[in-house]
């Protein structure tokens, strides 16, 4: 039953070692201490064999009877479970030991559940998962990352362990990079998981599905998308498999954890995750965290008055760091603009909002790009574009004020700053999954950060058929002129011949340069760059037929297999054309690997200039004097080895620091992460209606511990501290601060403070007392985490200068943080207690605390708009962008995705009406 690998014995061809990336030292430690990689896969091999021969007993049952192994495997789930628990038993305070580990029962399963999930997939989808297929499913199981080529069905494979873990009921979430391949994986598969009885849903931005093969949208061309119901929030969520992006996966546990209501939660825990592309998503996009935030006020017009500065600015008024992506003034810049500015000293520290605005102003103009880094709707929406997949990031906006430099100098409506609500890095909410793995055809390069961040082994599953693809060594000219008039040339030749062509750019500018060569030369073509993402599968489905070509940005089809036409194969498949290098070495490898799928032939080849960015930033001018001494023509190209293994040599340069400045990241947000853990956790508590009471009693044993350490001889303002928080009579408080023993002085306080509160239960009743307790509690906290995500953005933005005295910034940020942690520690027993043992029956129904049900904060309020929307009912996705960059359009002002102060308040009236209604 499984295939022939013999072929892996015979020496692979050797232009695919361009993706092997394995150095010679690499090599030489493998034949000392064996491959670790081959006695895994030889393991995982053996348990292929394994579901291999259950393969003619699953072959043998009717329908009726396969779809029914899914309700044997989870009563055998449940049984294991049950023993597990027995054998775990409660703890001696009565609380429940951690959730039992399944991964024992699911192993043992593995083989059976594989077998079935095989043979629905043969009789529904008419595919047999490959044995390769197979292992790249058990390696997603044990939690790593499948290193599988382009074409080897990665979307089937996810099937198999998400088929698996599905059926514990705990959830599985499917991650992909965009909205089209989340909706698009979720109806290849949903007919496999609907034969089988498992539930699937969808979140995609603004919008939410589940699968039903009963459903029908006719609005969609793709049969993969018309059983896609439009669903609430929570119902995808309580999906048995739940596909989505990574962005709005991550979003969602932020709004969860800034809800005002326990009916507006949306996820119901992180369980077990496979993430496609995990390259993109966990390292491309890794630099950048995910952050929730509320208008804040500051005036535009102090974003318009400062790009007119900026755009005044000369070369010789800065200096550039491409490298680094950082620019700074000259002497003779601040002399300019301090002229402009008419101020006598730019950087004294009552001019320190007009330095911050002048450095976004900077920024905006001299290193961020129109159609590179950012695109500009007919409307005048700034959207940013992602710099390694080219797809637009609706909804993402640049922080600390850049996004509104950027919108000043392309001269549309200024939206307002903001202010944090809610941040996490993608490297700590992965973190947050009890399991997590991954798959991509690029992941190698990366296997250093994958495991030191995240503690995932890369495994690189071999192909199903031997890679007969052809990669050539990198042709190099001396201009971007010539080299893109030698792309053209290329371009026709293989036109005239038949042979399809995709050719991948770096920017959206760069694609439509190209596209101008070829207009000019009247080659058809087709475009495909983050202004038309909508349009993607239509035409990668294209892009293998005779004589196609496509103009394609780094994203490239990404996700999507393009087939070959009939007669392609004998032409010599597809020709893949790299415009330039990339900063990082497996971009380029993704690009090469579009083409020589499943065994097909094909051509792969880079063209490069001496004026490309990574080429100028890294010794091209000193490429383009040699070329220049030996008399090479513009349109002649070298071809060496020597300047390929140069540009590698950058690329890992590039690579190295871009690690680094994720490792930064994450090591930032550790920092606050532990304080994110803390607070979150007693948010859940709270709203899910837990008895808070006993850490009540721990506030007032720690509050008074602090108050009564030192007596009044010692802390002469004693009796005037402990009345701020304890209003007490004044002599109890005298007496309380004579006492000579620290421990006298604590017993005395903390029974004085038992007392008054005994009364205050009394007066109120114990169960009111509850949800007394619970509102004060969240009212508080949300306000002090709230000023201390304030505090902390503007540590990080500062601790960069304490380097200069030679103290380490990451050392000083910890230190400095736990203090402002320490301090909301401090405030929230303080401001808790005050009210409590202060706040009347009257006040308490007055201000709506005691139902116990919906707790209002100024987060909750704030937040209001982004917790609650799509949690409960079912909303529309995001429109279409492709007709915001049709020339003539009528360029209008952008609508501003807020809630109406106006809307806002009646939403308010409503659900006050409703919480006097529930009185």
């Amino acid at each position: 039953m499984g295939e022939d690998w013999s072929y892996m014995a015979k020496k692979e061809k050797k232009p695919t070692d361009k993706l092997a990336d394995k150095t010679a030292l690499t090599k030489f430690l493998q034949g000392i201490f064996g491959d670790a990689q081959k006695k895994t896969l030889r393991r995982m091999w053996k348990k292929a064999q394994e579901v291999n021969k259950l393969e003619s007993k699953y072959e043998k049952m009717d329908d009726e009877e396969l779809a029914e192994q899914t309700e044997i495997f989870k009563k055998k789930i449940d049984k294991a479970l049950k023993v597990a628990r027995a054998e775990q038993g409660i703890n001696r305070s009565g609380k429940k030991r951690p959730p039992v580990d399944d991964t024992k029962i699911l192993n043992e399963l593995l083989p059976d559940v594989f077998a079935v999930a095989r043979e629905v997939s043969k009789r529904v989808l008419g595919l047999r998962p490959y044995d390769v297929q197979l292992i790249g499913g058990i390696a997603l199981h044990e939690g790593n990352v499948a290193e599988m080529k382009t074409g080897e069905g990665k979307t089937l494979v996810a099937m198999l362990p998400a088929y698996l873990n599905g059926l514990t009921g705990r959830g599985v979430h499917v991650v992909t990079v965009n909205d089209y391949l989340a909706q698009r994986d979720a109806g290849w598969n949903g007919p496999i998981y609907d034969f089988l009885g498992m539930s699937v849903g969808v979140i995609i931005n603004n919008a939410s599905f589940v699968y039903d093969s009963e459903y029908e949208n006719e609005d969609h061309e793709d049969e993969r998308f018309r059983h896609l119901k439009p669903a609430t929030r929570k119902e995808a969520y309580a999906a048995d498999i739940t596909y989505g992006t990574n962005n709005e996966f991550g979003f969602d546990y932020l709004r969860d954890n800034m809800t005002s209501e326990v009916q507006y939660l949306r996820q119901r825990g992180l369980n077990f995750a496979i993430v496609d592309e995990v390259d993109s998503i966990l390292i491309d996009e890794a630099r950048t965290p995910l952050i929730i935030s509320a208008p804040a006020g500051d005036n535009p017009d102090s974003y318009y008055q400062f790009a007119k500065v900026a755009a005044r600015l000369t070369p010789e008024d800065y200096i550039l760091d491409e490298k680094r992506r950082s620019v700074t003034l000259t002497d003779k810049g601040i002399e300019k603009v301090q002229e402009i500015l008419g101020v006598d000293n730019l950087y004294s520290t009552k001019n320190t909002r007009l330095v911050y605005h002048l450095e976004q102003a900077i920024r905006a103009e001299i290193i961020f790009k129109r159609d590179k880094d950012y695109v500009v709707t007919n409307s005048g929406e700034v959207i940013i574009v992602d710099e390694h997949t080219g797809r637009l990031m609706q909804g993402r906006r640049y922080n600390e004020g850049l996004h509104q430099a950027i919108e000043a100098k392309e001269g549309v409506v200024v939206k307002q700053e903001s202010m944090t609500l809610a941040t996490i890095s993608f490297q700590n909410f992965f973190r947050l999954y009890t399991k997590l793995s991954g798959m991509t055809g690029t992941a190698f390069t990366e296997a250093e950060e994958f495991q030191q961040i995240y503690a995932l082994d890369v495994i690189q599953i071999p192909p199903n058929k031997p890679i007969a693809r052809v990669d050539k060594d990198d042709l190099i000219y001396k201009t971007k002129v010539a080299k893109l008039k030698a792309i053209a040339e290329e371009i026709k030749k293989y036109h005239e011949k038949g042979q399809p062509v995709l050719v991948g750019s770096g920017s959206i500018a760069n694609n439509e340069e190209i596209a101008r060569y070829l207009d000019a030369q009247g080659i058809h073509y087709e475009i495909l760059n983050a202004k038309n993402n909508e349009r993607e599968a239509a035409i990668i489905a294209k892009a293998g037929e005779k004589g196609a070509i496509t103009l394609a940005t780094n994203m490239a089809g990404r996700g999507t297999d393009i087939k070959l036409g009939d007669g392609v194969k004998e032409l010599g498949g597809l020709v893949v054309i790299g415009s330039e290098r990339h900063d990082s070495r497996r971009v380029d490898n993704q690009l090469r690997g579009r083409g020589g799928r499943q065994g097909d032939p094909g051509t792969t080849q880079f063209f490069v200039s001496c004026e490309d960015d990574l080429m100028r930033i890294f010794q091209g001018d000193r490429v383009k004097m040699l070329m220049t001494r030996l008399g090479v023509d513009d349109d002649m190209p070298i071809q060496t080895k020597a300047i390929s293994k140069t540009l590698e040599a950058a690329q890992k340069r590039i690579e190295g620091f871009n690690f680094d400045s994720r490792k930064n990241v994450v090591q930032y947000d550790n920092v606050i992460n532990r304080h994110r853990k803390v607070v979150y956790m007693m948010r859940r508590k709270i709203l899910e209606g837990d008895d808070i009471f006993p850490e009540i009693k721990r506030l007032m044993r720690d509050e008074v511990k602090m108050l009564t350490e030192f007596s009044s001889r010692v802390n002469k303002k004693f009796d005037e501290e402990f009345k701020a928080v304890f209003d007490f009579d004044d002599d109890l408080i005298h007496e309380i601060g004579l006492m000579r023993k620290e421990k006298d002085r604590d017993k005395l306080a903390l029974e004085a403070v038992e007392e008054a509160y005994h009364k205050k239960e009394l007066e109120f009743g114990a169960e009111t007392m509850r949800k007394v307790e619970r509102e004060v509690y969240l009212k508080v906290l949300d306000t002090l985490w709230m000023q201390h995500l304030e505090n902390m953005q503007h540590l990080r933005e500062g601790i960069h200068w304490r380097s200069v005295g030679q103290r380490d910034p990451l050392v000083e940020y910890r230190s400095e943080s736990q203090k402002l942690f320490d301090g909301l520690q401090r405030n929230l027993r303080e401001e808790v207690l005050k009210i409590l043992l202060s706040i009347t029956p009257a006040e308490a129904a007055a201000d709506n605390v005691t139902d116990g049900e919906e707790y209002e904060s100024e987060l909750t309020k704030m937040a209001e708009g982004q917790t609650e929307r799509g949690v409960n009912e079912i909303s529309a996705g995001d429109k279409n962008m492709d007709d915001e960059f049709k020339k003539g359009a009528k360029k209008t002002a952008p609508k501003r995705a807020v809630v109406r102060k106006g809307s806002s308040k009646k939403k308010s009236a409503k659900k006050k009406k409703s919480k006097a209604k529930r009185k």
